[in-house]
């Protein structure tokens, strides 16, 4: 009934007598939901020796199956059999939250103290979460998530031990003292190790012998403008300190009305921190004592004149220098900086200066190996994000350990003994998709590259306790996972666990999506997206095509893993062809590729995308691309209105949902990031109101009154600059909803709507 309604206040009534199906096309979900079999395997491994198991959802249900590990050999077993296995110990842990949710799992809490003993959960706020006591002599077993924190108090509420539940079942088992948590990578100095104490109070430190002693003030020129703060590093032999002098802001607050509160009839007013382009920041700068001598040592500050931030505060293993990360405001220059103890001089250890930017949110790594003569390092500076060794004393690059048209996406980890790294890698396979993850290994000296993961598709993977065996799952939009046992020394197959499968998911009629590459915008690189057509599609017919379109430039969108996406594909349940495609200024292809959002995010891919759709519709005349749709939401919907401005002769239809339709009115963090510092033209040429002016086709704005992501004064200006110009628009307010209430299920349906008014008659 509601979608009648939305459709009666957006239809004509001579388009109401061919209503489209909206029930079938909301049935969906059920219709295909829990459709495809042998996708999901949980492999849980023995304590000790070679037996492991795992679990296969089974067309008839779960299925069981015992694993040799050293044979490969795989055998069905009864649930009940699964006893035999025991669990392993639960790790202590020093996070102080829950930060991931993975599978479930159980954490049984076994007290073999002499008091009773209460269990908390710490939720992702760090709330502790009470679930009871334990007496001696006895567990209990608590259902919860890998990566779920949780902490043990004796009964005065000292301390016992966290521990980390794992995606398999583990055992805490908690004695009569405290479980010390495990050391961070360079912990502080035990206080009772430093000859000084220091304490930082009314703006200034204050310092006195750790031993006891007069106290006395180490600075007296601080203030509430410009004053002293930590974090603290200290030289090896204790008698010198860094730290930071600090000239904070007042940050801008943004207001919000909230018009119909639930806990009151008025409206109610709040505000929230949120400072934006061009907005001053917090100035840090370091600051050195002699502790002895109780004097300042002079730190010149031409190396990090302007910070974005400076941080990674740390001492060097010899204790003779301090080392710091530098990010320029602007992000084009980051420098990884060491600072004498003792006289105070800064030099560059390492350093990024692009003519564009430095992707600090994805792309900045460090690892200092033993006694600190050399590090890795993590850099773009050949074009495509690579590991290298670079030389301490002098800054020099020993080695550029991995080189290739392909990324580096992550260092897994560092084994210094081996003198090998392992690392995830994306585009390493000529011939696959170049966003394709596959886990790889290599030698400090670049000999060795190995690719530990196989098959044609988006590679996930586990390690087993031990280290000794991966669990990769592979799969691809066309493609349900694929499961396999592989050796982590040199990726052999051990066992293929189990395929995915598909019969019983297109017997409901449900289309696989095709994958689909052309050329860009130069007629050269390839840009690659996905093609859903409906359960019903007739080849014969000619179907509208609606983009879901998200550029943000801190990573890609088009999925490369097997997922149904119900939720977007209702739209093709109503005749739709729905695309989705990576065009340039996305993450992960180069930093030529990623470089075309710099300053310019009006640009949006938008060349790329039609040119590739262009090129779809050439090949598959059922799209139809004189009905042309596009939504988004957030840098989404500031693409879509985008697409009506720069691209009207095109795209005819939009729903742009919380758009951050100005990069000035938007988080500051997020849009310097890739439009830089100063605040420049450049964002007004990108602005959404500044540009509105040139609006085609049939647009809807929709946003939260209370998006706290997102300012909604920025739709409201587009709005006003609408109006100004006088072009025809619709806007859709929600009450009270925050960031993203386009994917809640009135305004998807009312998106729907808006698809089927415009495109469809």
């Amino acid at each position: 009934m509601l979608a009648r309604f939305l459709l009666s206040m957006l239809l004509p009534a001579a388009v109401l007598a061919a209503d489209p199906d909206f029930s079938a096309a909301h049935s969906l979900g059920k219709r295909t939901e829990g459709r495809v079999y042998g996708d999901r395997v949980d492999v849980h491994f023995p304590t000790e020796g070679p037996l492991a198991w795992y679990r296969v959802n089974g067309a008839r249900g779960d299925e069981y199956f015992s694993l040799d590990l050293n044979s490969g050999e795989t055998k069905p077993v009864a649930k009940d059999d699964l006893k035999q296995w025991k669990p392993r110990a639960a790790a202590p842990t020093n996070a102080n939250r829950s930060r991931k949710t993975g599978a479930p799992t159980q954490l049984v809490f076994k007290n073999e103290s002499s008091g009773t003993i209460k269990i908390f959960w710490l939720d992702p706020q760090g709330k502790a979460v009470t679930y009871g006591e334990v007496e001696p002599g006895h567990e209990s077993s608590m259902g919860t998530f890998g990566g779920h924190v949780w902490k043990v108090l004796d009964s005065d509420d000292k301390l016992l031990g966290k521990y980390m539940a794992e995606d398999d079942p583990s055992v805490a088992v908690i004695g009569s003292g405290p479980v010390p948590e495990p050391e961070t990578k360079q912990p502080e100095k035990p206080a009772a190790e430093l000859p000084w104490h220091l304490e930082f109070r009314d703006h200034n430190v204050f310092v006195r012998p750790a031993g006891g002693g007069e106290e006395s003030a180490l600075t007296t020129d601080g203030t509430d403008k410009n004053e002293y703060a930590g974090p603290v590093a200290w030289s090896g032999d204790g008698r010198h300190a860094a730290l930071f002098r600090v000239e904070p802001v007042t940050e801008r607050l943004v207001h919000y009305i909230e018009s119909s509160p639930t806990d009151q009839l008025q409206p109610k007013h709040s505000t929230q921190p949120y400072a934006k382009p061009g907005d001053p920041i917090e100035h840090r700068r370091l600051s050195l004592f002699d502790l002895k001598n109780k004097q300042p040592i002079a730190v010149s500050d031409a190396l990090f004149p302007t910070p974005w931030s400076l941080d990674h505060l740390e001492t060097s293993a010899d204790g003779k220098s301090f080392r710091m990360l530098y990010n320029q405001r602007g992000h084009q220059i980051l420098r990884l900086l060491s600072v004498d103890v003792a006289t105070g001089e800064v030099r560059t250890l390492a350093e990024e200066a692009p003519r564009t930017f430095v992707d600090y949110t994805n792309k900045v790594w460090q690892q200092f190996l033993a006694n600190d003569t050399e590090f890795l390092w993590m850099s773009e500076r050949d074009g495509f994000n690579h590991l290298y060794r670079i030389e301490t004393a002098t800054g020099k690059v020993l080695m550029q350990i991995t080189k290739g048209p392909w990324m580096v996406r992550r260092v897994e980890r560092v084994d210094e003994p081996a003198r090998q790294i392992w690392f995830t890698a994306m585009g390493m396979r000529p011939g696959q998709d170049p966003y394709f993850k596959n886990l790889c290994r290599v030698n400090f000296d670049g000999t060795g590259l190995m690719i530990l993961t196989e098959g044609d598709g988006n590679h996930t993977w586990e390690f087993s306790p031990d280290g000794k065996w991966i669990v990769d799952h592979w799969s691809r939009m066309d493609q349900p996972a694929v499961t396999e046992l592989r050796s982590s020394t040199d990726g052999k197959l051990v066992k293929r666990l189990a395929s995915g499968d598909l019969s019983a998911l297109t017997a409901t009629g449900w289309q696989v999506p095709e994958r689909f590459v052309a050329k860009g915008r130069d007629g050269q690189t390839d840009i690659y997206g996905i093609i859903c057509r409906p359960t019903h599609f007739d080849p014969g017919k000619k179907y509208p095509v609606v983009e879901k379109i998200y550029a943000g430039p801190q990573d890609f969108f088009v999925p490369k893993d097997f997922r149904l996406m119900t939720h977007d594909r209702e739209l093709c349940e109503l005749g739709f062809i729905l695309v989705q495609i990576d065009g340039m200024g996305t993450n992960w292809r180069g930093k030529a590729f990623h470089d075309v959002c710099f300053k310019n995010l009006g640009d949006s891919g938008f060349a790329d995308r039609i040119a590739w759709l262009r090129a779809a519709a050439a090949k598959h005349p059922e799209m139809d691309l004189t009905r042309m749709g596009i939504y988004g939401g957030s840098a989404g919907g500031q693409s879509a209105m985008r697409a009506l401005i720069d691209h009207g002769d095109f795209y005819h239809a939009a729903v742009a949902d919380c758009g951050c339709h100005d990069n000035r009115m938007d988080k500051i963090w997020w849009n310097e990031q890739w439009m830089s510092w100063p605040v420049g033209p450049e964002y007004e040429t990108s602005s959404n109101a500044a540009q509105a002016h040139k609006l085609q086709g049939h647009l809807l704005l929709t946003w939260g009154e209370m998006d706290h992501n997102v300012d909604p004064a920025s739709s409201m200006q587009v709005v006003n600059a609408l109006v100004k110009a006088e072009k025809e628009f619709e806007m859709f307010i929600v009450p009270g909803a925050d960031h993203g209430i386009g994917e809640s299920p009135y305004m998807h349906r009312k998106r729907m709507a808006w698809f089927v008014r415009w495109l469809l008659p």
